[in-house]
C-alpha cells in the first residue's frame, strides 16, 4: 500500500509539472482519431481542430503507457518519436514514460481526459469505459486470427467502435497492438476448463475479462500491471493472461511455470491524444504526427506476430511448460458470457454478426 500511495503522490507531482510546463509552451493536450492504416478520422464524426498556421513553435508531448521498456511497444514508441521529431524538424520532442510511471492506466486516462497528460497507450479494457461499443472486443474468442483482426479494426467496424471519445476530451490517432492473449499459472497445467477451476487470476480492469474466468470456475481480480510479477512471486495469484509479448518482456517465466496458448480474447492497445494538446497543434504537425503514429502502430502489429515463435522458444528454454488444449470445450463454457452480454446492449448482437461475417 505504501508503494501505490507514493507512485500516486508522484504521479499527482508529474501532473502538476506537466500542467504548468504545458501552460509555458503551449504544448498541452489530448485526442485524435483514426485507423492504424488508412486516412485518420475522429471516428465519433467531430471534426478536430488546429492552432494557427505554423510559426515555428516547439512543442513537447508526454505520452505514459504501462509496459516495461524491454517491450515491443517501448521500442515502437522510440521509433515514433524518433521520427516525429526528425520529420518536424525538432518542432515536436515525444518524451516516453513506461511502466507506469505517471499512474495505473486508470489514473493516466484521466489525466489525458484532464488534460494534464498529453498522451497515452490505452488498454482495450479501459477505452471501454469511454466507447461503449469498444466492450465487444474483449468478448472471448471473437477473433480467429490476426488477420481477421485487422479486417475489423481498419475498416468500418473500428472507426464506429470510437463513437463516445471525442465526448471525453479525446481522440485516437492508431490502433495499436496488445495482442491474443494466453493464460499462464503456476499450479498446473490447463487442458480442459476445468483446470482453472479455483485458481486466482490477474486480470486488466475489464468487466468482460472477469466474466469469462468466471465462466471457467476461476476467480479473478483486476491489478496494476506493473505490481503483478511480485505479486505472482509472492502467491498473490495463481496465474494471469497475456499476450506471449508481454509474458515474454516481463520475465513472467520466473514466477510462472505453465503457459496456455488458446488465443482466448484480443485486446488492442492504441494511441490516445488529450484534445487539450491536440487542438494547440499547428495543422501541419497534427499530419506529421498521425502520419507516424499510423506507420509506428503497422510496425508494433507486425514484431508482435514475427517475434512471437523466437519468444516462445525462450520461454521454453526458460522452463517454462507450453500447452496447445482444444480450444472447443473453451469456447462452448464461455457461450454465457455472450448470452449475458447481448442481454445488457440492444447493439450488441449485431456488431458481433458483423464481425463474424468478416472471418
Amino acid at each position: 500500500m505504501k508503494t501505490k500511495t507514493m507512485k500516486r503522490l508522484a504521479a499527482l507531482a508529474l501532473a502538476v509539472v506537466m500542467v504548468l510546463g504545458m501552460a509555458a509552451c503551449g504544448s498541452s493536450g489530448s485526442g485524435s482519431a483514426g485507423s492504424s492504416t488508412g486516412t485518420a478520422t475522429t471516428g465519433s464524426g467531430t471534426a478536430t481542430t488546429a492552432a494557427p498556421a505554423n510559426n515555428g513553435q516547439k512543442y513537447t508531448i508526454r505520452i505514459g503507457h504501462s509496459d516495461t521498456t524491454a517491450n515491443l511497444i517501448h521500442i515502437s514508441l522510440e521509433h515514433f518519436a524518433a521520427a516525429v521529431n526528425e520529420r518536424t524538424n525538432g518542432q515536436v520532442e515525444v518524451q516516453i514514460f513506461a511502466s507506469e510511471q505517471l499512474g495505473s492506466n486508470a489514473e493516466m486516462i484521466e489525466m489525458v481526459e484532464m488534460g494534464s497528460l498529453d498522451a497515452m497507450m490505452l488498454p482495450s479494457g479501459q477505452q471501454a469505459n469511454y466507447c461503449p461499443k469498444f466492450k465487444a472486443l474483449s468478448l472471448p474468442f471473437l477473433f480467429s486470427d490476426y488477420d481477421h483482426v485487422y479486417k475489423v479494426l481498419d475498416g468500418e467496424i473500428g472507426q464506429e467502435l470510437l463513437e463516445g471519445l471525442s465526448d471525453h476530451n479525446m481522440i485516437q490517432l492508431a490502433y495499436w497492438e496488445n495482442g491474443l492473449r494466453q493464460f499462464t499459472n503456476n499450479v498446473r497445467p490447463i487442458n480442459t476448463p476445468a483446470d482453472m477451476n479455483g485458481l486466482k487470476f490477474r486480470t486488466p480492469e475489464d468487466a468482460l475479462t472477469v466474466a469469462i474466468f468466471a465462466a471457467y470456475g476461476a476467480s479473478a481480480s483486476p491489478f496494476a500491471f506493473s505490481e503483478l510479477y511480485l505479486a505472482l512471486q509472492q502467491g498473490t495469484f495463481d496465474g494471469q493472461e497475456n499476450p506471449v509479448a508481454n509474458i515474454y518482456a516481463n520475465n513472467f517465466q520466473n514466477v510462472q511455470k505453465y503457459l496456455t496458448m488458446v488465443n482466448y480474447q484480443y485486446q488492442p492497445k492504441d494511441m490516445i491524444f488529450s484534445l487539450t494538446t491536440w487542438n494547440k497543434l499547428p495543422a501541419d504537425l497534427q499530419q506529421i504526427i498521425q502520419e507516424a503514429a499510423i506507420e509506428f502502430g503497422a510496425e508494433h502489429r507486425q514484431a508482435i506476430r514475427d517475434n512471437e515463435d523466437a519468444q516462445l522458444a525462450e520461454l521454453k528454454a526458460a522452463g517454462m511448460e507450453v500447452g496447445y488444449p482444444d480450444t472447443a470445450p473453451f469456447i462452448e463454457q464461455a457461450q454465457s458470457v455472450y448470452s449475458d452480454f447481448y442481454a445488457q446492449y440492444d447493439w450488441a448482437q449485431d456488431l458481433v454478426a458483423r464481425i463474424n461475417a468478416l472471418k
